[in-house]
């Protein structure tokens, strides 16, 4: 099985494009529209990387972030965000994310970022 990609937005737009453009690039795709039908859908052993809305209802990408360390996932995190506020890259990067894109961003940076994940 290849790494899965999952691609976390509240925006189903956002989240059909980039599955799109995933999927282009030869990879497994699983797409979300909450951090909780994620954790409720995808185990902690698998393989791949995730790409994370920062700004969703109910639990944030930062609280997933967090969630997932606590669970010993395994994932990488690629953050991408139109409402990014001072200091939320850094904070980001520190919890240990490998990317924090604004949207709209290169398509080609994400997928480099990808590409170091998987």
């Amino acid at each position: 099985m290849k790494n899965l990609v999952c691609i976390i937005d509240d925006d189903e737009s956002v989240r059909k494009s980039l599955k799109r453009l995933v999927v282009s690039f030869g990879y497994e795709v699983a797409v979300f529209s909450s951090a909780r039908s994620f954790l409720d859908s995808i185990s902690p052993d698998t393989r791949g990387c995730i790409i994370l809305d920062l700004r969703m209802p109910g639990m944030d990408g930062f609280a997933l972030q967090r969630k997932l360390k606590e669970l010993h996932y395994d994932m990488p995190v690629i953050f991408i965000t139109a409402h990014a506020m001072p200091g939320d890259r850094e904070y980001a990067m520190n919890q240990g994310a490998i990317g924090f894109l604004h949207k709209p961003f290169d398509e080609g940076s994400l997928i480099e970022l990808i590409e170091e994940c998987v």
